[in-house]
Parts: C-alpha cells; sequence; structure tokens
C-alpha cells in the first residue's frame, strides 16, 4: 500500500498548483523509497528510464524551430489563409483537421499532430481567422473557447483513431492487461473493435462542432447587432467593448 504514495504526491502537488517537473520527480522518488529502494538505487532506476526513452527527447528539438516560424509570422499567414475562403468557418475548419487528425492517427502516424507542433502554431490561428472573417474583432473569451475546441480535436482525434493501429501503446497495453487476466486477445482484434468507436467519436464531434458554429453564429452576430445599434454590449472577460453614444 506504501508504495501508492506516488499517488498522493501527485494528487497534492497539482492541487497545489507546484511545478510539474518537480511533482513527478518527488513522487517517481517516494514511490521507488517506500518500496524498499536505497536512495542510490531509485537514482539509478530514473538514470536507467532516461536512456532507454531518450529518443522522447527530440521533441524537444523542434519547438526552438517552431518558435521561429512563429516569430516569422505563421500565425499571420495561417490567418491570411483562411481569410481567403469565404465558405470557410470555425467548425468547418477543425472538421478537415479533426477527420486528418484521426485518420492519420489510424494509420500509425500520431506524430503529425499534437499541440506544439500544430494546434498552437496553425489550427487554432486558422479557426480564429475563420471566426473573423464572419463576424469581425471577436472577444477575447471566444477566442479562447475557439483555442479549446482547437485542442479538443487533437486530443480526440488522436485518442480515438491511434487504437485502430496495432502497433501503437495503447493496444499492446491492453492486450498485456486482458493476458495477466488469462484473456488472450490478438491486437488485430482489439484494433477492429476500435473502429466502431472511432467512428462514433468522429460523429459525436463532428456534431459538437456544428453545434459551436451555430453558437458562434448566435452569439457574435447578437454582438454586431448590438454594437450597430449602439448598445453597449459587456464580455466579462473583456469588459464593456461598445461605449454608448449618449
Amino acid at each position: 500500500m506504501l508504495t501508492l504514495v506516488g499517488i498522493l504526491v501527485v494528487v497534492v502537488g497539482f492541487a497545489l498548483r507546484l511545478n510539474a517537473l518537480l511533482v513527478v520527480t518527488v513522487a517517481g522518488l517516494a514511490t521507488g523509497l517506500a518500496s524498499g529502494l536505497g536512495p542510490v538505487e531509485v537514482v539509478s532506476a530514473f538514470g536507467k528510464a532516461f536512456i532507454e526513452s531518450r529518443y522522447v527527447a527530440i521533441v524537444w528539438m523542434v519547438l526552438p524551430v517552431i518558435g521561429l516560424l512563429e516569430r516569422a509570422g505563421l500565425k499571420e499567414r495561417a490567418r491570411a489563409l483562411i481569410a481567403g475562403i469565404p465558405a470557410a468557418t470555425t467548425g468547418r475548419v477543425l472538421m478537415i483537421y479533426f477527420t486528418i487528425r484521426q485518420v492519420t492517427a489510424a494509420l500509425g502516424l500520431t506524430s503529425l499532430g499534437g499541440h506544439a507542433q500544430m494546434v498552437r502554431p496553425l489550427v487554432a490561428p486558422m479557426a480564429e481567422g475563420a471566426a473573423e472573417n464572419q463576424f469581425g474583432e471577436i472577444p477575447e473569451r471566444t477566442r479562447n473557447r475557439i483555442r479549446a475546441h482547437s485542442a479538443a480535436v487533437d486530443n480526440v482525434g488522436a485518442f480515438f483513431g491511434e487504437d485502430i493501429f496495432i502497433a501503437v501503446g495503447s493496444i499492446l497495453l491492453i492486450k498485456g492487461f486482458l493476458e495477466q487476466n488469462g484473456i488472450h486477445v490478438e491486437p488485430t482484434r482489439l484494433a477492429l473493435w476500435a473502429v466502431p468507436t472511432a467512428i462514433s467519436a468522429w460523429l459525436i464531434h463532428n456534431t459538437r462542432l456544428v453545434l459551436l458554429d451555430r453558437s458562434l453564429k448566435r452569439e457574435l452576430a447578437t454582438r454586431a447587432t448590438a454594437a450597430t445599434n449602439g448598445s453597449p454590449t459587456t464580455d466579462p472577460a473583456d469588459g464593456p467593448t461598445t461605449e454608448d453614444a449618449a
């Protein structure tokens, strides 16, 4: 039971909003010590895990490149591209990316998307640009809502798409868990049964995006009408946005 102390450390640390890396490190040390390992053995286990998984650190090399592209105007170019497509809406832009993300994840290409390398520099600005193209300037609260939906399509697409690919970690984890409990299932069978779930996720989330378009149209069109009539429009995040002419 003491070996679960690491979970308690993680919960308390995150609840107190402490540094995530520090919390996870302390949780790992606490778990190792509670399991009867000495300090040197715990540190050795950390080192071994890092060496065996050092390829994971390669992703950090991409971040400076993304930063340079953003500084050179990547977001602005993404917005300008969408502004030239009159039929583009926030929901349609996210539907296209969601479909691409889920299909590529199903083929095992999970690294083609992601929040840092795709959503933040490209997908979110394009979704925001579509809304601005339709309704003009949008309030900060709505902008953050669009960004949240942009992140969600990446999460949902990758999560439900990758299980269709048999050589992904989640399939191997499920297979290992079932075998520990005496249930033998081939990875191909697990992947096959992931297809109906992925299709359901695609339908449900695309419905959410259709409703997002309708919600934005209702919200921002009303805001634009109020601004045209000179009525004060107040956004909880932005404060008053239209001064009464009187």
